[in-house]
């Protein structure tokens, strides 16, 4: 059974960042996609950023300019800086990794926005 853990979620004020980051239990090469997704109360399950195995990766429009996503295919991790961060990202973020029809999950991890 694949297993993603994720860190580094918390409360942080407007303006702030923060920094995800989410290591798998098998090796990051063998994932065609990593990436993350998060969910705000009462809001629907939304993609933030992806990234495929060779490619460039790909951004909500809400968070462009604001987020970076960083694939590490060696050290079976994918990262999350978020600069910038407004009240709205508030949210459960979630790790995410696909391949050849089966997805994996993070158990979530809180940010929260708020001054």
């Amino acid at each position: 059974q694949v297993q993603l853990v994720e860190s580094g979620g918390g409360l942080v004020q407007p303006g702030g960042s923060l920094r995800l980051s989410c290591v798998t239990s098998d090796s990051g090469f063998s994932f065609n996609s990593m990436g993350w997704y998060r969910q705000a109360p009462g809001n629907e399950h939304e993609l933030v950023a992806s990234k495929e195995r060779y490619g460039s990766p790909r951004y909500a429009d809400s968070v462009k300019g604001r987020f970076t996503i960083v694939r590490d295919n060696p050290k079976n991790t994918v990262s999350l800086e978020m600069t910038n961060l407004k009240p709205e990202d508030t949210a459960v973020y979630y790790c995410n990794a696909a391949r050849l029809g089966d997805e994996y999950w993070g158990q979530g991890t809180q940010v929260t926005v708020s001054s």
